[in-house]
């Protein structure tokens, strides 16, 4: 079943945030991965909610999710991502 990791990303660094967005998508490509959302315009429709930036990354199932996350291949452009945003990730299972 595929699985969804979903971000909710606000920039703090947007220099080191830029080195990060050209060393995760061949991170993500190693695993199955692909990107179903990667920023673009956010609409809030109830709750309030108002997120910077969204991504949305499907993976063939948790597993490679998790995988991918808590990879070395990873693990550079994760500390990028940790310096210069802050975000809030979570995996979640499709139908």
């Amino acid at each position: 079943m595929s699985a969804y990791v979903i971000a909710e990303v606000e920039v703090t660094d947007p220099g080191k945030f830029e080195e990060y967005r050209k060393l995760v998508p061949p991170t993500i490509e190693a695993f199955g991965g692909r990107y179903v959302v990667r920023g673009g315009a956010i609409g809030s429709l109830e709750g309030g909610w108002q997120p910077k930036r969204m991504v949305v990354i499907e993976f063939g199932d948790a597993e490679r999710a998790k995988a991918w996350h808590d990879s070395e291949l990873y693990a550079p452009a994760r500390a990028l991502r940790e310096a210069s945003t802050n975000t809030r990730m979570i995996v979640v299972g499709g139908v």
